[in-house]
């Protein structure tokens, strides 16, 4: 952020700024910490779950929200421009895991992890309508053993959900990235989340807002020329060697172009069709005037 127009702002309020705490985001704070924008900022740390809540309850001013959060609370919210996690083919981290095929599925138990809200929705669309599975759904913990012992698949993201991906096909697991099942069925990159502000915290603090919009661009942009570097310092501490976080940053698509915003009106238009959200306006998603 820049200067003292900047501090002077941030003495006024200092934003409660969301990250969420899974490897798809660490390149995002290896950014942050390098370019010193972390100072600038209350950065509340916790899984998509419980921040989707907090920005829509208040207790948030800006951070990540699921996109189907997203949609259902669209009218307090502006989404930052270019700014989302997805994929444009295999995300490895938002995964539906079965113990048989999903043709049948039908009216057998499927667990969806709790910390997941637009994965366990796109794996809902994806079994009714491609595969005419309407599955007995329940809600519990994202832990894949203890799922498997009450259900015949279960629909985990993050860490948990890039864990599996490599691990259950060794068990005799399927394992289907939603995120390639989403291209291959749409042709679209498919986004998970969002990055947005609350209206009312845009409308009183309109330069805050630009600032961390700013230094949440620079962050991503600073670590995609430093993926490698990432990777081999996740590494250390993380139980994946730094070829497959290479690997799995290299995957994750941190922008909200043309293609991503089509992607996301197909999502909005299906999930709608649904009644699971609010049908997006003509003009498509309110974005932040910069």
């Amino acid at each position: 952020m820049r200067g003292g127009d900047s501090v002077a702002r941030m003495s006024v309020q200092r934003p409660r700024v969301g990250h969420i705490q899974f490897l798809n985001c660490l390149p995002l704070y290896w950014g942050l910490m390098r370019s010193g924008a972390l100072l600038d900022v209350d950065l509340r740390k916790d899984n998509p779950d419980r921040l989707n809540a907090a920005l829509v309850a208040g207790d948030l001013d800006i951070g990540p929200i699921s996109l189907v959060e997203y949609l259902r609370h669209a009218e307090d919210l502006l989404l930052l421009p270019n700014l989302a996690v997805g994929s444009d083919g295999p995300v490895l981290s938002v995964n539906l895991i079965s113990t048989r095929p999903l043709a049948e599925l039908d009216a057998r138990p499927v667990a969806l992890g709790s910390t997941s809200r637009t994965g366990v929705l796109l794996a809902q669309m994806l079994l009714a309508e491609r595969y005419g599975a309407e599955p007995e759904y329940f809600r519990c913990p994202p832990d894949l053993p203890q799922m498997l012992l009450e259900a015949d698949a279960g629909v985990l993201i993050g860490d948990p959900a890039l864990r599996a991906m490599y691990e259950a096909p060794q068990n005799g697991l399927q394992v289907v990235d939603l995120g390639q099942a989403w291209h291959e069925w749409t042709g679209l990159p498919m986004v998970f989340a969002v990055w947005a502000v609350r209206r009312d915290f845009a409308a009183a603090h309109p330069g805050v807002v630009k600032d961390v919009h700013e230094a949440f661009q620079r962050s991503r942009d600073l670590c995609l020329g430093e993926l490698d570097e990432v990777a081999n310092a996740a590494a250390r501490w993380e139980p994946f060697d730094a070829a497959t976080l290479a690997t799995y940053f290299r995957a994750l698509d941190f922008s909200l172009g043309e293609r991503q915003i089509e992607g996301v009106r197909e999502f909005a238009r299906r999930a709608s069709a649904r009644g699971e959200t609010p049908p997006l306006p003509a003009g498509g998603p309110e974005f932040l005037q910069l």
